[in-house]
């Protein structure tokens, strides 16, 4: 699948034309810069390594630097593969937001916000143990048994209790692209997309 590097700007709302108002997010898409151009004869796959958001040489190692002057590009932040594209692309290519079309449907994965090592009453939904009367006074929010007795003797595997909540690889699927405004690198999509403002986000068709 072809598709773009963005940066998750944050959400609004727009009015379609039935007048209806629908919840959006604003992402500010590319241009990202071939910086490699793989091949079958020498990689085994066709795909193209995009590059996006400039990064300053002093925290760049040499061996990024010279990989980025070998398409006259300043060194990228964020590097990402896509297989597939449509169109031909060359070393040193600057791909834009214009790689979208108003009303087609897009995938666009990122990294959850982290909530840290959260219980099963926000992490499950869990109700708790019971009620507050009746001499309970630190049960509300407890996970309550999590076995039986003397079988099975142990935990079962995937038992829903308390850990780290978020900071994971979520992909949305089928977003309208809404708006595209290429003088600003704009993409808006219908919906929301995982992570937190400023997150690098992957855009595919």
């Amino acid at each position: 699948m072809s598709g773009l590097i963005g940066k998750k700007i944050g959400m609004t709302s727009l009015y379609d034309v039935n007048g209806k108002n629908i919840p959006c997010t604003v992402i500010e898409v590319g241009p990202c810069v071939v910086t490699q151009v793989r091949t079958k004869d020498i990689d085994g796959y066709d795909a193209l390594q995009l590059g996006f958001d400039d990064k300053s040489e002093k925290n760049s190692s040499n061996a990024a630097i010279g990989h980025f002057k070998k398409a006259n590009s300043p060194v990228k932040r964020k590097l990402v593969e896509f297989q597939n594209f449509s169109e031909d692309h060359k070393l040193g290519d600057h791909i834009t937001v214009e790689h979208f079309v108003e009303g087609e449907f897009v995938d666009v994965s990122g990294t959850s916000k982290g909530k840290g090592f959260q219980g099963v009453v926000k992490r499950h939904g869990f109700a708790g143990v019971g009620q507050a009367t009746h001499g309970q006074h630190n049960r509300l929010r407890a996970p309550g048994s999590i076995g039986a007795a003397s079988y099975p003797a142990r935990v079962f595997k995937g038992m829903r209790m308390a850990g780290q909540m978020g900071n994971e690889s979520v992909k949305v699927q089928n977003l309208r692209v809404v708006k595209v405004v290429a003088e600003k690198n704009i993409l808006v999509v219908k919906g929301c997309v995982p992570g937190h403002k400023n997150a690098y986000v992957i855009i595919r068709k």
